[in-house]
Order: C-alpha cells, then structure tokens, then sequence
C-alpha cells in the first residue's frame, strides 16, 4: 500500500481558503492515482477531487467545481487541494486517497487501497 498524511486543515470563516496537503509514500506510490474525498458527520464519505501525479488528468465534484483545485507534484510525491470561497457546507474530516489505474468510478470508496488518517476542516459563519 501507499502510506499518505493529510495536513492544511483547520478552522476559516465563511468566503476564506485553505490548502490541504497530502504527502504520498512508499515504493509503489508513483504507480497510483489520487483523489480527495470528504466526510461530515451523519454522512457518507463523498468524492471530492481526482488527479494523475502529472497532472493531465483531474476530475471535480459538481459541489465544488469553480471553488476546489487540485494539484500534484510527483516530484514531491504530493497532491493538494486548494479550498476557496469555503462554506459551511464544507464542514468535514478530509481525506486523500490512492488507487491503481482502474476503470471503476472515481466516487467507489472500495476502489481505493490507500487512505490517510484525514485533516479535519471546519467553516464557521
């Protein structure tokens, strides 16, 4: 498996950002692809982002495309999520994830064999 370490989280007000870290591990880790999900309390764990580690392939939710980027450097071995124009709605434990090319959705949870431990962010009005 990919070892992978979520950072950035925090707490930000209505309309501000945040940048989240995921710093990706072990032998294999070039081999995947990456993605970004995110869970708040009483709900399923949901997809957020997806990116190849050169960056040519990147896939948005509906719910935060315009808001959320994302970003790798394979060189770094790590992926980020910029957060702009945060809402509360965002309020939730983020998570990086990582899987080997597969054709299954990119929104299967199942489908990952890698996840980190999530950074949580939390948006207040």
């Amino acid at each position: 498996q990919v070892q992978l370490v979520e950072s950035g989280g925090g707490l930000v007000q209505a309309g501000g950002s945040l940048r989240l870290s995921c710093a990706a591990s072990g032998r294999t880790a070039s081999r995947h692809q990456m993605a970004w999900f995110r869970q708040a309390p009483g709900k399923e764990r949901e997809f957020q982002a997806a990116i190849t580690w050169n960056g040519e392939s990147v896939t948005y939710a509906d719910s935060v495309k315009g808001r959320f980027t994302v970003s790798s450097d394979a060189a770094k071995k790590t992926v980020y999520l910029q957060m702009n124009s945060l809402k509360p709605e965002d309020t939730a434990l983020y998570y990086c994830a990582a899987r080997l090319p597969s054709n299954a959705p990119l929104t299967w949870l199942k489908s990952y064999s890698s996840w980190g431990q999530g950074t949580q962010v939390t948006v207040s009005s």
